[in-house]
Order: C-alpha cells, then sequence, then structure tokens
C-alpha cells in the first residue's frame, strides 16, 4: 500500500498551468505583442481560469495560468491543450509552438545533481569538458531518471548544447549567388529520410528507402544548395560547418567552477520522499553504465551523479524536530500522569491510548488525502492535551465508582456506569474544540492549504480520543483494573519475568532500563523478606520507578543542557525543572480554596488583576503607540514615552513560519544589462567566498 505523502511543509501554491514558447532571437516586445499577448486573451476562455499573468523574455515566453482552487488539476491541463490545439494558424508566428509546462507544482523540484568526473575511490579527477557532461545528461541521465516512477521531468543545467554550427561566408554567397534562404532550406531538406514503395525481385519484397539524417560535418558539408551551369554548390564551398556550443542564457556554478547537472520535479499528488527515493534507487542503477576514460596522468575517470540538493534532508530534519517534540511532549505527559492520578495500571492505560490515537490519525490523513508535514503533524502536537484529559476523566470515574460499589457488585456493571456517567460531557466538550475549528476549514487560497491539514489532522486527533476513550479504554480497563495474581508461584514466575526482560535490555538495548526491570523484579521477590509489609507500600514503588524510568528517557532524549553535561548533569536538570513545574501545580491546588475565598471577598482588588494583564498584552501586540496614538504630539515625543513607544513597537506579522534547520538560501542580483560571462565571474566569486567559510 501507497505510505502517507511526506514532505517538510504544505503546498501553499497557485492551482496553475504553464505555457512557455520559444521564440528565438526576437525582443521582449516582439514577443509581447506577437506571442504572449496573443496566448493570453486566449486562454482567457479557459473553463475556471481566475488570472493570467504572462512574462516576455527575450525569444522566450511564460504564461501562468491561474485555476480556481475547485478545478481539479489534470482537467485544467486537458482544457489548456485543447485551447492551444484549437487556435487559428496565424494567431502565432510561422514555427512557434507553445509547449505546456510540466504537471508539477511549485514545490516540486526536491533534486538537484551534478555531472563530475570522480576515480574509484571518488575523489575529483576532471577530465571532462561541459560540453561532454551536457551530452551526457541531455541524452542518457535526464531519460534515465525521468523513468522512475513519480518523475514529472528531469531539466537539465548548466553546461553547453552541442550543435552543428554553419558559418556562412558572404563574399563566397554572393559569388555563387546562393541567398541565406536557400542555405537553410537545403540543409533543412538534406536532413530527411524519404519513404518509398517496396519493390519484388525474385520473389523477394525489398523497402525502397531515401536515407538522409545528418550524422556527421561531411553530410553537411556535401549537402547540395543549388546548380548553376550543371555545377553543384555544395554548403562547404560557402561555409564553414563544424561543432560548437549553442547560445546560452544561464549557467551552473558549484563551489566556483562552472558544472553541469540536472533538477528532478516530482509529479502533482506523488510522495516527495518516495520520489526521490525512486531517483536514488534509479541513479543507483545507472552508475555502472555512466562513460569513463583514462586521463593523460593514468587515472581513471568515470563520470558519477553527485546530489547537491536532496529534499529528504529537509523533509528528515523538519519532521525529526517535530518527532522530537511529540516524543518529549509524550514523556512529559506520562510523568504528570503518574504524578496526578498515582496508580500505575490507569497511567498506563491512559498513555497507551496515545499512540493508538496517533495511529488512527495517520489511518484517517490517507482516507482524506492530507500529506505528512510540520503543519499536519503539529495539530496532533496541540490535540495531545486534550487526548489525555479524555482518558484522565474516564478513568479517575472509573477508579472512583469501583472504590465507591459493592464487592459483590459486578465491575463490569460498575465500569459500564462510570464510563456512561462522564461519556455524554466528554463528547460535548471534544465537539466544543471540533466546532471552534471549522472556520479554518473555510479558508482559501494560501492561507488555506497552511491551515487546513493542521485542522483536520487536530480534528482526527480528538475524534480518535474519543472513540478511544469511550470504547477502548472501559474495556481495558475490566481487564487491567480487575486482574490479580493469586498464586504465588505465579508472581514469582511473573516478576522473574521482569528480571528476564531486564537482562535482554541490558545487552541489547538500554542499560538503564535493563537495570531498572531487574530492581523491580529484585524488589518483589525479595521485597517481603526484608520489609513484612512491603504490600502497602507496593504501588508507591511502581510509580516511583516508573517516574524516574520516565524522567530518565526524557532527559536522555531531550538533552537540554547539552551532550557535554553528560546523562546526570541533564537527568538532575530535568528532574529540578519538572518538580518545580509540578511543585507550583501542587501548591495552586493546595491554596486554591484560599485564593477563592480572598478573590470572593475583594473583587475590585481582583479584576483589576486580569484588566492590567489584558491591557499590557494589548500593548505588547499592537504597540504602545498604536493603542495610545489619540494622545497629544507633544505627550508621544516626550522623552518617557518616546521610550515606551520604543519598548513596546507591536508583534511583527509573519505569513510563514521561519524553520531553523541550518540552511539558508542567497540569490545575488545584477543590472539587467549584465552579460551571461559577467553574471557568471560575479558568482564564482561569491561562492568561493561563501565556500571559504569554515562553517560551510
Amino acid at each position: 500500500r501507497e505510505p502517507v505523502p511526506v514532505d517538510a511543509i504544505p503546498d501553499i501554491g497557485e492551482n496553475q498551468q504553464i505555457v512557455f514558447t520559444e521564440w528565438p532571437g526576437r525582443s521582449p516586445q516582439d514577443v509581447e505583442d506577437q506571442i504572449s499577448y496573443p496566448l493570453t486573451v486566449s486562454l482567457l476562455g479557459v473553463p475556471g481560469v481566475k488570472t493570467i499573468r504572462s512574462y516576455s523574455m527575450f525569444g522566450f515566453s511564460s504564461i501562468y495560468i491561474i485555476f480556481k482552487e475547485d478545478v481539479e488539476f489534470y482537467w485544467s491541463r486537458s482544457r489548456v491543450l485543447e485551447k492551444l490545439n484549437s487556435l487559428a494558424p496565424e494567431t502565432l508566428p510561422e514555427g512557434v509552438q507553445p509547449t505546456l509546462g510540466p504537471d508539477a507544482t511549485a514545490l516540486g523540484q526536491v533534486f538537484w545533481y551534478t555531472l563530475e568526473g570522480r576515480d574509484p575511490q571518488g575523489n575529483p579527477t576532471g577530465g571532462w569538458d561541459l560540453q561532454e557532461l551536457r551530452s551526457i545528461q541531455d541524452w542518457f541521465v535526464r531519460y534515465a531518471l525521468m523513468s522512475a516512477q513519480g518523475v514529472s521531468e528531469v531539466a537539465s543545467v548548466g553546461g553547453y548544447v552541442e550543435e552543428y554550427q554553419i558559418d556562412v561566408d558572404p563574399d563566397a554567397m554572393r559569388a555563387a549567388n546562393v541567398k541565406l534562404e536557400e542555405v537553410v532550406e537545403a540543409i533543412k531538406m538534406s536532413n530527411i529520410d524519404v519513404g518509398a514503395r517496396s519493390i519484388e525481385v525474385n520473389r523477394v519484397e525489398y523497402v525502397i528507402r531515401g536515407l538522409g539524417f545528418v550524422k556527421s560535418l561531411v553530410d553537411i558539408e556535401n549537402a547540395v544548395i543549388k546548380v548553376n551551369d550543371n555545377v553543384p554548390i555544395y554548403v562547404k564551398n560557402i561555409a564553414h560547418v563544424a561543432m560548437g556550443p549553442a547560445l546560452r542564457r544561464g549557467a551552473l556554478d558549484k563551489e566556483g567552477s562552472e558544472a553541469v547537472g540536472g533538477v528532478v520535479v516530482v509529479r502533482y499528488g506523488e510522495n516527495p520522499l518516495a520520489v526521490i527515493q525512486n531517483v536514488q534507487k534509479k541513479i543507483e542503477e545507472i552508475s555502472a553504465g555512466l562513460p569513463q576514460k583514462t586521463l593523460d596522468d593514468g587515472r581513471t575517470s568515470q563520470v558519477k551523479i553527485i546530489p547537491f540538493y536532496d529534499r529528504t534532508g529537509l523533509i528528515h530534519e523538519t519532521l525529526d524536530t517535530l518527532n522530537d517534540a511529540l516524543v518529549e511532549e509524550i514523556l512529559v505527559t506520562i510523568i504528570v500522569v503518574l504524578l496526578m492520578v498515582f496508580h500505575l495500571r490507569s497511567s498506563m492505560l491512559i498513555s497507551g491510548l496515545l499512540p493508538l490515537s496517533v495511529l488512527m490519525v495517520f489511518i484517517a490523513m490517507k482516507q482524506f488525502g492530507v500529506d505528512a508535514n510540520i503543519v499536519a503533524l503539529s495539530g496532533i502536537a496541540i490535540a495531545i492535551g486534550t487526548m489525555v484529559d479524555l482518558g484522565v476523566i474516564i478513568s479517575e470515574n472509573i477508579l472512583r465508582h469501583m472504590d465507591e460499589a459493592d464487592p459483590g457488585e459486578s465491575r463490569m456493571e460498575v465500569i459500564f456506569r462510570a464510563a456512561s456517567e462522564v461519556g455524554g460531557a466528554v463528547v460535548t466538550a471534544v465537539a466544543t474544540t471540533i466546532v471552534s475549528f471549522l472556520p479554518v476549514f473555510t479558508m482559501e487560497a494560501a492561507e488555506g492549504k497552511l491551515f487546513k491539514p493542521l485542522a483536520f489532522t487536530k480534528t482526527f486527533a480528538l475524534i480518535a480520543s474519543v472513540i478511544v476513550a469511550l470504547t477502548i479504554i472501559p474495556s481495558f480497563a475490566q481487564i487491567i483494573f480487575t486482574f490479580r495474581l493469586k498464586s504465588d508461584k505465579v508472581k514469582k514466575i511473573f516478576h522473574a519475568g521482569w528480571i528476564v526482560i531486564g537482562l535482554i535490555s541490558l545487552i541489547y538495548l538500554s542499560v538503564f532500563i535493563g537495570i531498572m526491570l531487574i530492581l523491580v523484579g529484585l524488589v518483589h521477590l525479595f521485597g517481603k523478606r526484608v520489609m513484612p509489609r512491603f504490600d502497602a507500600y507496593t504501588n508507591r514503588f511502581n510509580i516511583t520507578v516508573a517516574i524516574f524510568a520516565v524522567v530518565f528517557l526524557l532527559s536522555d532524549h531531550w538533552m537540554p543542557l547539552g551532550p557535554q553535561k553528560g546523562v546526570f548533569g541533564n537527568l538532575i536538570f530535568v528532574a529540578l525543572l519538572l518538580g518545580l513545574n509540578m511543585g507550583g501545580f501542587y501548591l495552586f491546588y493546595h491554596y486554591y480554596r484560599t485564593i477563592l475565598i480572598w478573590a470572593l471577598q475583594n473583587k475590585g482588588k481582583f479584576i483589576s488583576i486580569p484588566l492590567v494583564i489584558i491591557a499590557w498584552g494589548m500593548i505588547i501586540w499592537l504597540g504602545f503607540g498604536n493603542i495610545f496614538s489619540w494622545m497629544p504630539n507633544w505627550v508621544l515625543t516626550s522623552r518617557p514615552v518616546s521610550a515606551v513607544v520604543h519598548t513596546f513597537p507591536g508583534m511583527g506579522k509573519e505569513f510563514m513560519p521561519s524553520l531553523d534547520e541550518g540552511s539558508f538560501l542567497y540569490m545575488p542580483t545584477t543590472m539587467p544589462h549584465a552579460s551571461i560571462g559577467e553574471v557568471l565571474e560575479v558568482l564564482q566569486y561569491q561562492d568561493r567566498a561563501i565556500k571559504a567559510i569554515p562553517e560551510v
């Protein structure tokens, strides 16, 4: 089965199609008047079009057709193709053919690579010119990577495209009375194969063909342009034919040197992470067949595909950051549940709710087509607190009813009554949270694409937690809360099993966890011999060990002070941090009655506290100057008030959250009239300077 598509961030690009048109050698004004404008007005009639943007450059036109969000992607492509095929012949200049862009999105460029010469040890060797590498890229690597599952396009970048170049001699043309149009027509007609009928000779059928495709420079040189006085005029008589680089409008630079490479674009709707993996597998398949040569110094140089941008790293870094936060949040939640509930079995039951609910969320994401990215998974992180609350409410009510029930009453009926008592309140509480997210589902355009995944996953998480809390927790509670080991022999075997599991963990998993499990088994086996009343403290001992183990796992995973402080230093810091937080909550809980009595007796004084907090929050959010702009100018410009205005300027606004993943995008610009040579020189200088930074 296909997994949930994984990417770093959601695709917030427009629902668009792109039409490219080349008209070599023409000015931007000519391209605008004769290509961009006619195509734009023609494509405006395509159903579902919201707007069209066109860009006219030297010899090139790009038209971006923005469709409404409810228009299906491939349906819009077919409508654009129909319109392009139905254009009147006089709409565009002769020989100009518009092309529909790849079926990809703005975030489709997921893999960039270069072709480089390497020795068998992987060291750079060189020995390949840019023209050779570009030919290998265009005629071998590009087609191989396009065959990978999920790839929409592989575009070549950098180097020189090799082409036949014919440099005509005006004097020779004048002497032979040859026009330039005749040269062009002769070369065009000499590069075709001609098909004819078949002929039968001695009962054998032969197919008649006229072979004319150009295979070498000699074929072009010997092409006949015209005949003067029964004397053929060849191309070589009036021109010089050679292989040379085509005119280029861009280049690829890597660390200050020109390079040749390509970019892999993911097809619309495909899983970016899976596509990158398919491309990497294809690269492994074709690497052995890439050209190689022996250099003058005797070394062997083979062309290798070297990635220099792989979104796999960004996807894993981004999602790992969130996954780490999720794991740490779950561990903290387990600690809080153990401390507040102080019942090991119910704590285990509540903690088991989280992974089960999260798995149900991924099932829903697959069914509803929600991609796994940092925004979508944030919805799960936000919902974890509410998910745990549901388990706490159900479990606490079950425990209370079991304590108050008659010893002879059926435990199943007690658990059913307890779950039914709070079931309606739980559903109502979750429903209000889900309803509060309904406006997010009505968002459109970029903001809708950005925040809808979060609303979906949070809703899925809450619904899954309700299902688990109302159906699975009562069922397991009936088993876990009533389970008892009655036989002493069975108890000893059970406790010895913890020792065995601890030994296995000690060898293969974690030393600390192994020691803790062995300690639990030994204490339960020999606790009564040391302390006859050990059974009265069993629950406290188990919870203490569980809390200590989870705190250790949290400190080992989080490492808030850094690895240099060691496990013990981080363990002490995490324990103190959790102790201060839980101690603060406990103090509030302990003195809540006193605080409530004071607040009710001093309503005027108490109401001033939230009012001050609201005013302070508004000043921080909107800024002191914006809120008090009604004040006279001489007051606002005074030294103390001006200092306050500069201290509280208001919070900035940003659409996309910043991702601190250690990568930077540097995009230098030059004057519009700068040539490709000047731009490349500036780019190489800057690349070498950036590469010289030790951290790069």
